[in-house]
């Protein structure tokens, strides 16, 4: 087989949410994921054309003007957790602002507005979930707990002094690493399907200070109760700012490297930890969504009730809506709200959270949007949209266009599938009358982003 050239390109355009582009030495335009705006990288060429060439990020030879922060994580560069450690927050808001107002132009979207983008509130330790793996840096070296290396799946870095996590993250992923380091326990080989230790999943409600452990390992029966309870009373011993409310050990013998619960047993404490948000309570449970950083969701969801303009006469459908934080929220003026989302852990979770905020006017069904939207009704005051990335079906954005409703505001975790979605609005008769970006995700390339449709 051929080996592929490798080319020096210069990043010379970015756009949403990983592409990067340059010019070869013939003026043709280069391709690939990863990067940074006037890096250079040695990159190894693939399919091509006439106009553009698609390739693969190999390494990086010169870093760019903007990389210029003053303080950044040691990892940075290393690590797979973060692109944008060494540029200045500000440079990093003006990247994303400019990706998505090319985003716009390249989709064909004409919008006169001013696309604001919302900074962070908090933008180091803002992560409320982390999910680390276990694994080693180099082959028999020793036991690891962390992160993927970039571009190299199969290390794993030890991410001391991680700063998009609070310290009691990094105190318990390194008490935990020191732990079996010391008791020389092995972790999980996906090759040899040998080995008990697979993922520790940390999650910390920032308003309440509540803290929930995940040990998610093979079904080694090795590891017996007395081992669990000693590995407990070390958790439990750590000096943290938060305290430790759950801890939880999961079965996993899956080919997959995901944190997949065949089995799930509570160890100690609570089934739950407690989060407080715009004046209402949450429960999260190990594997239920809540937004990853609280301080900016606030600001988000602050926005889209704002936009709903919600008085008490008005009905409000919420669509895709997890564990219902919306559809509460929406409830505490509105006449009714009623919830639909797929995830039937994530209903019940939500069920569960109305009561704890004595709301009786909030309803949830579970089911796909494309069957239960068709027991709601077709007529509401707002309907709220919240996809998954890959954005809304076009059998299901059929249907929800068939609704009766003064206005929707779609809230996105991924802007280049919405611009799809808002493409179909347009031609639909509506118009864009306010879109916002927020930075939900400091120091990565992800986004939300919220839009308000009406009808023209």
């Amino acid at each position: 087989m051929k080996k592929r050239p490798t080319k020096e390109i210069k990043i010379s355009e970015m756009k949403y949410p990983n592409l990067s582009i340059g010019y070869d030495e013939n003026g043709r335009r280069v391709e690939f994921k990863g990067g940074i705006l006037g890096q250079t990288i040695n990159v190894k060429t693939g399919k091509k054309n006439k106009e553009r060439i698609r390739a693969k990020y190999i390494n990086l030879i010169e870093e760019s003007k903007l990389e210029n922060a003053r303080e950044y994580c040691p990892h940075a560069g290393v690590c797979g957790g973060c692109a944008y450690q060494k540029i200045p927050y500000e440079t990093e808001l003006m990247l994303k602002h400019d990706m998505i107002k090319t985003l716009f132009k390249d989709s064909g979207i004409s919008y006169d507005g001013n696309i604001k983008i919302n900074r962070s509130a908090v933008t180091k330790g803002y992560r409320n979930k982390m999910e680390y793996t276990f694994g080693d840096a180099v082959k028999g070296g020793p036991l690891i707990l962390g992160l993927h290396r970039q571009r190299r799946f199969y290390e794993i870095v030890d991410c001391y002094d991680c700063n998009i996590v609070d310290d009691d993250f990094n105190k318990i992923r390194a008490g935990v690493q020191k732990y079996f380091r010391e008791k020389n326990t092995d972790f999980y080989h996906k090759t040899t399907k040998e080995g008990l230790l697979r993922h520790l999943v940390v999650r910390k409600a920032h308003h309440t200070g509540q803290i929930m452990v995940i040990l998610v390992t093979s079904s080694d029966d090795s590891f017996d109760g007395m081992r669990l309870r000693l590995f407990m009373h070390m958790l439990l011993d750590l000096d943290l700012d938060g305290r430790i409310f759950s801890i939880y050990h999961v079965l996993n013998d899956s080919l997959a490297d995901a944190v997949i619960p065949e089995k799930i047993k509570l160890i100690y404490g609570k089934e739950y930890i407690t989060e407080e948000m715009l004046g209402l309570s949450f429960k999260i449970s190990p594997f239920s969504f809540f937004q990853p950083n609280v301080f900016t969701a606030e600001k988000l969801y602050q926005k889209a009730f704002d936009l709903a303009e919600i008085n008490s006469t008005m009905n409000v459908l919420d669509l895709y809506s997890g564990t219902g934080t919306i559809t509460q929220l929406m409830a505490t003026v509105a006449n009714t709200a009623t919830g639909i989302e797929i995830v039937e852990e994530a209903v019940d979770k939500a069920r569960e959270n109305a009561k704890l905020n004595d709301l009786n006017n909030v309803n949830f069904l579970c089911g796909d949007v494309l069957e239960e939207i068709e027991k709601v009704g077709d007529k509401y005051d707002v309907v709220i949209l919240d996809p998954p990335r890959a954005g809304i079906s076009p059998a299901s954005l059929d249907k929800i266009l068939n609704i009766d409703c003064k206005k929707f505001v779609y809230i996105s975790c991924n802007p280049k599938s919405q611009m799809d979605n808002l493409k179909v609005f347009l031609d639909k008769g509506y118009e864009i009358k306010d879109y916002e970006i927020f930075d939900q995700f400091p120091n990565s390339r992800h986004l939300e982003a919220i839009a308000l449709l009406e009808r023209s």
